[in-house]
Order: C-alpha cells, then structure tokens, then sequence
C-alpha cells in the first residue's frame, strides 16, 4: 500500500466507473414525430427532432422495430442542428425580423431517412405501429449506451387523396387605415403568392402570383369543380368575388367576376364588403357575411362594420372582426345577395358561415352587435392587448332551405362556454365540427387552439394536433381522414400541418407540411382541393391580365412615364374596349405627351360608354313616338325602365304604364311581353302579380321552347317569391 492513501480512495474510481456502467441512460425527447404520430401514406421523408439530456454524446443510432416480426431498420446519425430555410430577399423589411430557431429547435438534433428507407417504414408500420428508439453514444462506444428514448408512429392507409391550395404571404406590417383590413402596404401586396401542395411532393409550385389587388378567403365547391375568391377591384372596390371553373390551366373571365349586389343594386363601401364568403358544397351559392347597412341601399356610404387593429410587430400584425353584419347567400341564378332570414337580425353579428356537406344548413358564428370604435378607447398595441374591442362569439346552425333560411340553434359544446368560438369547418361525413377557440375575436390569435365537437352539439374535446402557438385555418380532406390546418409553433412565420382524424373524430399529433415556402413568409389559408393532383398547373386568364396592365399604366402614369403609361392603357383596351377608366387615363396621358386629338376621341369614347344606356332607353321613346303602337318598342323602354342598374333611369311607374300597354296590343301571350310585365310589377313593388305574370312568362317560354328565356325567366321567378325586383346586368339595358 503506498504512503499517504487510503484503501477507499483507491478503490472510488472503480467504484464511480461500475455506477455509470450501471446507471440507466439519459432520456432522450423526441419532439417530432410526437408520441401516437399518424403519417399519411403518400408524405415525404420527415425529419425526426430530438433533445438529448446526455453529456458529450456524439453519435445517435434510429431503430425501427414493427410488429411484423421482420427485421428491425436501422439508420445512423451524427446529430445536425437544424436550418433556417431558404430566405426570400424581397420579404425582408425593416417591420419584420429574419427567421430564428426557438430554444428547444436550437437544442435540437436531426435525422431524415433516405426515401427508399422511409418507404419501407411506411409500409411496415401501416397495420401495427412500430417503435422508433433513438440511443445516443459517446465516441466510437456502441456498446455504451449514454441516452435513449422512443415513440410510436403509425402510418394510415388513409391517403391525403388531394392537394392544397394556400395563399403565400410576407408579413411586413402597414399602417393602419381606418376600418379596413389591410395586413399589407400597397407595395408588398404584388408579393402574395398561391400556391398548391401534394403531400407526396418535395414542394410546392406556385400558380398565381404578382396580382397588384388583394384577393383572399378563397373556398372550393365539394367536388372541386369551382372556387370562389374574394377581391378588392380597382378604384378602391372591395365588393368584388370571382367564382369560376377549376382547370388545369385556369382562366378568370369577365363573366367569372362578380360585383356583389343586392336588388337594391350595387354594394357601397371602401372596406371589405363580402367577409369570409364560402361557395355551396355544389357550386350554385355563396354564403358570405355583409354590412346591413350595406344592404340597406341608400347612396350614402355606410361606416365600417369591422374592428381592425394593426400593429408593428410582424408576429401578429392584425387583429380584425366583424362587430356588425348579416349573413346572406348569392344565387348564380339571381346573380344578387339575399338576406338569410334567421341569420339577419340586426341586433347581431352573424358571420364566417360554412355550409353543412349536403348544402342543407349553415354553421356560423354570431355575438351581440356593437359599434367597432369606442369614443375615448385608446388604441390596441399588440395582439391580445386588454385594449381590444372585447368580443366574444357564439357557433350557430341555421337550415338553408334554398335561402328561406329559419330559426338559429346554438351548438352545445360550441356555445356559451366563456370563450370565442369562431371559424367552423364541417367533416365530410357531417358528423363532426373542428373550430377554433381563443378569449377575444377570431381565427389566428395566440392562444387560438383547435377544438372538435358532434355537429349535432356535445362536448367538446381540445384536439391533440394542437402546437403551443396559434392553431387556425383548417380544411378537411375531401374524405375527411386528414385535415391541414396553419400555425405558429415553429415560428412566426406560419407554417402549415396536418392531422388525422379518424371516424370517432380522433386526431393525431401534427405532421408539418415541410418545404410549404420561403422561411421568411407565411402559409395563408390552406384549403383541400378535390381535384388530381396535376388538376391546377396555373391560374391566369383576361382578368387576371387587365388587373396586372391597369396597376402597370397607373404606375407608369403616376411617375410620369407618359408614352410607356399609353402603350400599357392600349393593352387594357385591347382586352376591353368599352372600358370608361381606361379611355379616360389614356386621354390624360396622351394630352401631356401633346396628342391632343387622339386624347380626344379617347374622352370621346369614354362618355359614349356611360352614355350607352341612357342613349337606347331615349331611342325607344322616339321610336313610341313615331309608332305609338309598336309592342316591341313599348316592351324596350319598359324593360329599361324597370330593371336598370341605374336608379337615376329607372321608374317603375312608366314602366307598368309601357309594358301592360305593350302586352295589350301583342295579344297577351308574348313570353317576353310577359316577362317584361312581370319586372315592371316588381319594381312598382307588387310581388304577387308579379309572381303569377312571370309563371305565366315562363309558361308559354317553355311551350315554345325558349330554352335561354325560360332560363331567364325561372331565376327571376324566384327573386319575386323574394319579394326583390330584378336588375339587368347588361348596362345597355337590352332585352337579347
């Protein structure tokens, strides 16, 4: 024994060797994929995120174990860190931060599987789960395990079965004007990209991008065949919707835009005018929400009917909500709005309604009206500022019965819980409602999370794909075993998810959608598409095209590059003639470059255009006139007379006068004599007769196989039961 040492100091380091030999391994968190993870069968390879409590470990070994009895698969990591994305260079703003790893990302180590290894986990794992254990080591020591820890993952023989359409968005916050929904400056709202998504795919593909106008809340038939769009038109028009034909190749046209109307006529106001609208499970209605001040007619512009707060930080850079409004439903057939009786009380805010798989009723949210600006109220700074208009909203059911509407029934679970209870989304077999919920407002908040109730109403169940930071945005698959849905739980930056939901309405732990954009933009409203997944290559097409040349000439215009501001003004007419604006913007430019004649005849035709309807209802008076007992004649002016856009030329009273004098001399069995008749009645405001005459147009339309009158005929029929009057969209005013 050597002087000065004790036998038990000589044996401690041995003894300490033998206790970390023996002493169990450090855990290992496995962040993603989550404990019970269910992966759709067609995804790319995830890549698996861990924490590891071990000290100096340097090598990490991935088993698969399955329940097969087959041979484990095994892969190998050397534990990177993760990576910020790609970096979009013209997202980067001084109101916005470049994207960083949270705490727990920066602890973080890596592992994605090779693709034909991941396939054979896939299929290995689609009948019985199997169990991924992650051990760590130190050094070349695999004999000496230092860490471990496990999960369970599943892979559903449910597939996705559909790609996702989704708005790609900055976020560089703008200052805030008044009432209206504006999350970006003018000059970043060209930045906004659509985008679709295959799961099966390494990435998206974009399909539309560079529109000057925003177009957002975008929604899909059942069967995929139409979408829905809002948009804000030109000269500040914000009650604008496209609804039009899904393609390959995707054109918007003229005839696939809408000016939302009322019979009253055209929607007034500079904020949104339809909010959150949803096209019918089969393509032939749109539920949206209005001002009912709006609603009302009137020539005055109503105030706003929204609360809007923007704030500088990129985060959450808007909060926004109705706090007055009524639902109401579009008709191709009527091509007009109408009040969703039930759904109409002014008394409420009724609004975000989605339509029950069969098109039967309606889910929405509805609070207690109130005015959105509080005299005295100091300005909210951030989201979830106590100084936000404090509103909280309820889930409600309400039959459509082909716009007849009824008696709103609150949804327990959904209800009356404390809370705000907002943006439903109906599964595909109507037995489920997914909503979100937070303390205050709407949609994507801070603390919005996910919740699923029956749709008959019961308890609700917080689902578990939620992330710790702002759950939102969801859509069902069109078979109704996946739904995706936009967060916050990685980063500011919101990224899109996905869960499954089986027919109990279980969910999964979330699945993130990887590679979905640029690290420094945002997912936006993700919305399954039943369509292949080759179904929708590009959305372009006339509209699309003159709102891109319109922002173009204005800009030239507005610089003063005058001569490059009129070639692009030519270019609008060259898609329509008859544009008022354009004729009159290309005069001016063409007066500064000196053509003063050819800026002539552009101001010229731009009076002809507002002219034109004016101009045919004085030439049928002339042709009366003459010919006292012209029929046709008396039926023109009488059709004009009672269904023009314009209230100035509209006047129901010589309309009546006309159009039963122009059925007397015709011998009372003209179909269009009738019908001409039938829209003077509604507009003196005398439904019944109106009614009847029209059934009676209809009649002898289809006994002489009128096929496009009696279309015609049968839409405005129903706008009479409404008790509204008809409107002609055709400005000339022409019966064709």
């Amino acid at each position: 024994m050597m002087a000065g040492f004790s036998p038990k100091l000589l044996l401690l380091p041995g003894l300490l060797m033998a206790l970390s030999a023996a002493s169990p391994p450090a855990p290992i968190t496995i962040d993603y994929p989550q404990e019970g993870s269910i992966f759709p069968p067609e995804i790319t390879p995830p890549t698996w995120l861990w924490r590891d409590a071990g000290k100096s470990v340097t090598f990490w070994r991935i088993e698969f174990s399955f329940g097969d009895g087959g041979p484990e698969i095994q892969g190998t990591s050397r534990g990177a860190r993760p990576r910020i994305g790609r970096i979009d260079p013209d997202c980067v703003a001084d109101t916005n931060r470049a994207p960083a790893l949270t705490p727990e990302l920066s602890a973080a180590h890596t592992w994605t599987p090779d693709r034909a290894m991941w396939q054979a986990i896939k299929r290995r794992s689609a009948a019985i789960a199997a169990t991924v254990t992650i051990t760590g080591f130190r050094g070349e020591a695999l004999d000496r395990a230092v860490s471990r820890g496990r999960v369970a993952i599943r892979t559903s023989t449910d597939p996705v079965g559909a790609p996702i359409f989704y708005r790609d968005v900055p976020l560089m916050p703008s200052e805030l004007e008044k009432g209206v929904i504006k999350p970006l400056a003018a000059e970043a709202v060209p930045l906004v990209a659509w985008r679709i998504r295959n799961v099966g795919d390494e990435r998206s593909r974009v399909v539309m991008d560079n529109l000057p106008l925003c177009a957002n809340c975008h929604s899909f038939s059942a069967d995929g065949k139409t979408m829905g769009m809002d948009l804000d038109g030109l000269q500040n028009n914000r009650g604008m919707y496209i609804l039009a034909p899904v393609a390959r190749e995707m054109a918007i046209r003229k005839q696939d835009l809408i000016q939302w109307s009322s019979p009253a006529g055209k929607l007034k106001g500079n904020v949104r005018i339809g909010f959150m609208s949803q096209v019918s499970p089969d393509g032939q209605y749109v539920a949206t929400t209005v001002n009912p001040a709006a609603m009302a007619g009137g020539t005055a512009e109503p105030s706003s009917n929204y609360y809007v707060a923007n704030f500088k930080d990129y985060r959450f850079l808007q909060v926004f909500y109705p706090t007055r409004g009524i639902l109401s439903w579009y008709s191709r057939r009527t091509g007009v709005l109408l009040p969703l009786p039930g759904a109409d009380d002014s008394q409420f805010v009724q609004m975000g309604a989605v339509w029950s798989p069969d098109g039967k009723y309606l889910v929405f949210a509805r609070a207690g009206a109130t005015d959105p600006d509080r005299p005295g109220a100091p300005p909210a700074q951030f989201a979830d500022d106590p100084n936000e208009l404090q509103l909280q909203y309820d889930l409600y059911r309400i039959p459509f019965r082909d716009g007849r509407g009824g008696v709103p029934e609150p949804i327990a679970g959904a209800s009356r819980n404390g809370m705000s209870n907002t943006f439903p989304k109906v599964s595909p077999d109507g037995r489920w409602i997914v909503f979100v919920k937070c303390r205050n407002g709407q949609l994507m908040r801070p603390d919005s999370q996910l919740y699923i109730v029956p749709a008959a109403g019961g308890t609700a169940r917080r689902m578990q794909c939620n992330t710790a930071r702002m759950n939102s945005w969801h859509s069902f698959s069109p078979n109704g075993r996946w739904m995706v849905f936009s967060s916050k739980g990685r980063s500011p930056y919101t990224q899109m998810y996905l869960t499954h939901i089986d027919r109990e309405g279980n969910d999964s732990p979330p699945i993130p959608i990887e590679n979905a954009t640029a690290a420094n933009r945002a997912v936006n409203i993700p919305e399954f598409v039943n369509i292949p997944p080759d179904g929708l290559r590009q959305i372009g097409g006339p509209v699309i095209d003159y709102y891109r040349l319109v922002n173009d000439a204005a800009y030239l215009q507005k610089k003063g590059e005058y001569e490059a501001s009129a070639e692009q003004w030519r270019k609008v007419l060259e898609l329509d003639a008859d544009d008022e604006s354009a004729h009159r913007n290309l005069a001016a430019v063409l007066l500064m470059t000196g053509r003063r004649e050819e800026a002539g005849a552009h101001l010229r035709k731009a009076s002809e255009s507002k002219l034109r309807a004016a101009a045919g209802l004085a030439g049928w008076r002339e042709a009366i006139r003459l010919h006292p007992n012209d029929a046709t004649a008396l039926q023109r002016a009488a059709w004009v007379l009672a269904t023009s856009p314009d209230a100035s030329i509209r006047d129901g009273g010589e309309a009546l006068a006309l159009a039963l004098r122009a059925v007397e001399i015709s011998g009372g069995s003209d179909a269009g004599m009738l019908d001409t008749l039938a829209a003077a009645y509604a507009e003196r405001g005398r439904f019944a007769e109106a009614v009847s005459t029209a059934r009676a147009a209809l009649a002898r339309a289809t006994q002489e196989n009128l096929r496009a009158l009696e279309a015609g005929i049968s839409m405005r029929v129903a706008l009479y039961e409404a008790d509204q009057p008809f409107r002609e969209r055709d400005l000339a005013g022409s019966r064709r």
